[in-house]
C-alpha cells in the first residue's frame, strides 16, 4: 500500500478533536489512540467514486481528512454489510464504509468502532438499529436522517447525531452524497444491523 495509514489514524483524531461538542469530547478522551495498524489489502468500492464531490462539500475543519480520503480512496479496505439481495444494485452500488478502527479496521480496537459512511444521491438507507452506541457526524450536509417515531429532518455538515443503543434510525439523501463519521462502542462492534423499516432502491 502507497498511502501512509498513520496519516489516516492521525488525521482522523485531529479532526475529531476539533469537534465541539461534549459527546465526541468524552468518546475521544476513552479512546487509546496507540493502536496496532494491520496490514489490510485495498479493497475501493464503487462508492468511492462520490468521495471527490464530498472534498468539496466539507466544511473547512473536516477538509484534510476528506481531502485524504479522496486521495486515498482506492488504497483504503472499504465493506459493506449488504448485498444487492438485501437492497438492490442501486443501493449497493452507492454504500460502503471505511473502518478506520475496530475489530475489522486498519487499526486493532476491540472497545470501539470507528470510520466513515458513504451514501450516494438519492439512496435511502431503511431504520435500523444495533446494540451499540453510534455517533455520527456528517461530513457533507443536506441529508435527512430519521430517528426513533420522528420525522426525516435534514441535518448540517459537523452537526452530531446521537443514536442510543437500539434505537431506530434511518438516513435519506438528496441531490449530493452523504459522508458520515461513526463511531460505535458499548455493543458488538462488527454486528449486522437490525432492518426495521421498508426496503428501499432509492429516494422515496
Amino acid at each position: 500500500m502507497t498511502t501512509n495509514i498513520n496519516e489516516l489514524l492521525e488525521t482522523f483524531h485531529r479532526y475529531l478533536t476539533s469537534v465541539d461538542n461534549a459527546l465526541v469530547r468524552d468518546a475521544v478522551t476513552r479512546i487509546d489512540w496507540d493502536m496496532p495498524a494491520r496490514a489490510l489489502e485495498p479493497h475501493p468500492l464503487a462508492c468511492v467514486s462520490h468521495l471527490d464531490r464530498a472534498a468539496d462539500l466539507a466544511p473547512a475543519g473536516a477538509r484534510p481528512l476528506v481531502r485524504f480520503l479522496a486521495a486515498h480512496g482506492s488504497d483504503l479496505r472499504w465493506g459493506q454489510t449488504y448485498t444487492e439481495a438485501d437492497f438492490g444494485k442501486a443501493f449497493i452500488d452507492n454504500y460502503g464504509w471505511l473502518e478506520v478502527f475496530g475489530m475489522r479496521g486498519h487499526f486493532a480496537n476491540d472497545e470501539v468502532a470507528a470510520g466513515l459512511l458513504i451514501l450516494g444521491p438519492d439512496i435511502v438507507y431503511p431504520d435500523h438499529h444495533h446494540v451499540a452506541e453510534e455517533i455520527y457526524i456528517p461530513l457533507t450536509g443536506g441529508t435527512e436522517w430519521r430517528m426513533g417515531e420522528s420525522g426525516f429532518r435534514v441535518r448540517a455538515a459537523g452537526e452530531v447525531v446521537h443514536h442510543a443503543s437500539n434505537v431506530n434510525h434511518a438516513m435519506r439523501t438528496g441531490q449530493e452524497p452523504l459522508l458520515a463519521l461513526y463511531i460505535w462502542r458499548g455493543g458488538p462492534l462488527a454486528a449486522k444491523s437490525t432492518i426495521t423499516g421498508t426496503v428501499a432502491q432509492g429516494r422515496a
